[in-house]
């Protein structure tokens, strides 16, 4: 089965490493303990007894467990193949501190003289509603390397944007 059945699998850098913080691993490491470990036995129990009851065909625990084992399943390839490509990346490590690098969090103003700040992380490990963003889009990509005070070109669906970096911090 393909990755795209979990909704597309993240991009990864052009070297083949999928970059994540320590943070970012771990809850990858736990969400596929926790399948692996927890909940895949407890559904294989309740499908070995849906199976034993007769008629399979009409047999709503078997159906759903079925399904559900090959979500399971679908979910830890998934898991497996991401964490054994990761780079893990610590951003406290990082020495130039005045500069936009992967676990940076970046305050900058927009040119309609909106505020915001964004987190740049790894793909599977974004959350849009904390701000955070993927180190391939496009908002990462444009501040990349910049330091404090700079001005850099973000093209938006409408149109080009220029935006400024008030503040660059790392854990």
């Amino acid at each position: 089965m393909d990755d795209d059945e979990d909704g597309g699998a993240p991009a990864v850098s052009p070297g083949g490493k999928n970059y994540m913080t320590p943070a970012g691993h771990a809850r990858l490491r736990e969400e596929l303990h926790a399948l692996w470990s927890g909940e895949r036995p407890k559904v294989v129990e309740i499908v070995s007894w849906a199976a034993g009851n007769g008629d399979r065909s009409e047999n709503g625990d078997y159906q759903y467990g079925k399904k559900r084992l090959r979500e399971i399943d679908r979910r830890v390839r998934f898991l497996q193949k991401r964490l054994a490509i990761a780079e893990v990346v610590d951003p406290a490590d990082q020495t130039q501190r005045d500069q936009v690098f992967f676990g940076a969090t970046v305050t900058f103003v927009n040119g309609r003289d909106e505020e915001r700040t964004v987190t740049i992380l790894g793909p599977d490990e974004v959350d849009m509603a904390r701000g955070e963003v993927s180190l391939y889009s496009p908002i990462a990509r444009a501040l990349m390397r910049a330091k404090v005070g700079d001005a850099v070109r973000l093209l938006t669906p409408s149109g080009p944007d220029e935006i400024e970096i008030l503040e660059v911090q790392y854990p």
